[in-house]
């Protein structure tokens, strides 16, 4: 298990490694001249010289990368143009929203696809199988933005079963706490705005989720056909058990491990794909500050989003790891089969957990 767990942990530093690269060269790439983005539109020729030397801009490339990785180390991302705030401040102002919002999403995700992957795999060949690859292809043909309006002129102009847009009705107020509109109403102990707050989630996380419920039913099905094939499964009727625990505890718990690795991957994609959706639905986040970062030519802003959706992305594989550690115990063991010399196990293996 500690053998894995280094692996993992290597890994994540040889990504963020990457990652700060691939940011620090789109300072050097992209159009345009960083000191006159940090300086500001109106600034001078003198203020935007200032404004390099203090930056270091004016040094040879190797030095500018050493500053930046220093930069980014102490948490230092540059100052956006737009709010001429510290970008890491803006940031840590609007990310809670949009982890919020793709928490809802792949809770409806899970909700939806374990249950018509496993279902579809149980009863392939047959109506219930059909119907379900219908449902997830339907939710991955649809575009999101169409999705997301149509939901809003059904259910909320035509039906009011749900809000418009925003986090909370006119009506409701929150103490900000965490950022997380739902959390804040809960630690306020006001059950009426957090009531008001889920309902306002609803349609953004369905809409979010739509796409993404097709690939984890595919997958599931894919491996719970195969689980339920395996010969272990074939024991465990033999033995006596009943059919639920037989798929459920023997077959779901396997075909879960290669679907939770898609899962971990769907998280920080969600986190990029929230720009339409927060547009759609009026919802602050970094996907909306994103979108006006790039719109204000406001160039730390948009290496800042990049840097931390990639880092939550980085950190959302690194807790499916934790996951798969729990799902395959074949995992905790690879550092005493290593020493007697077997086969390591993959994190991707299936078999009997």
């Amino acid at each position: 298990m500690i053998a894995f767990l280094a692996r993992r942990l290597g890994m994540m530093v040889l990504v963020l490694t990457g990652l700060v690269t691939v940011t620090f060269l789109m300072t050097q790439v992209l159009p345009g001249d960083p000191a006159r983005a940090a300086a500001g539109r109106n600034a001078t020729a003198e203020q935007v010289e200032a404004v390099r030397r203090r930056l270091g801009l004016d040094e040879p490339v190797p030095a500018q990368f050493a500053d930046y990785v220093g930069r980014v180390l102490h948490g230092d991302l540059g100052t956006s143009v737009f709010t001429q705030r510290p970008v890491v401040d803006d940031i840590a102002q609007t990310l809670p929203s949009s982890i919020e919002l793709v928490l809802a999403a792949m809770a409806v995700n899970i909700v939806v696809a374990v249950p018509l992957g496993v279902l579809s795999a149980y009863r392939r060949g047959r109506a219930a199988d059909l119907a379900a690859r219908l449902v997830a292809l339907l939710g991955a043909a649809v575009p999101v933005f169409w999705l997301g309006l149509i939901l809003q002129l059904l259910l909320s102009a035509q039906w009011n079963l749900l809000p418009l847009t925003g986090h909370l009705g006119f009506d409701s107020e929150v103490l900000r706490r965490t950022g997380m509109t739902t959390v804040d109403a809960l630690l306020a102990g006001d059950l009426a705005a957090f009531g008001d707050a889920l309902r306002h989630l609803v349609l953004p996380a369905v809409t979010l989720a739509a796409s993404y419920i097709a690939v984890v039913t595919r997958t599931l099905r894919s491996t719970m056909i195969s689980a339920l094939d395996a010969d272990y499964i074939t024991l465990a009727r033999a033995t006596g058990a009943s059919e639920w625990r037989v798929v459920v505890s023997h077959g779901l718990r396997n075909a879960l491990v290669p679907t939770s690795t898609i899962l971990g991957m769907q998280l920080g994609w969600m986190l990029g794909s929230t720009v339409l959706v927060e547009s759609i639905f009026g919802r602050t986040g970094i996907g909306a500050y994103s979108v006006t970062a790039v719109l204000q030519n406001d160039l730390y802003a948009v290496i800042g989003a990049v840097l931390v959706i990639g880092v939550v992305f980085v950190a959302a594989n690194f807790a499916v790891d934790l996951v798969q550690l729990w799902l395959n115990p074949r995992l905790r063991g690879e550092g005493r089969r290593a020493r007697r010399g077997g086969a390591p196990a993959t994190a991707d293996a299936g078999g009997p957990a």
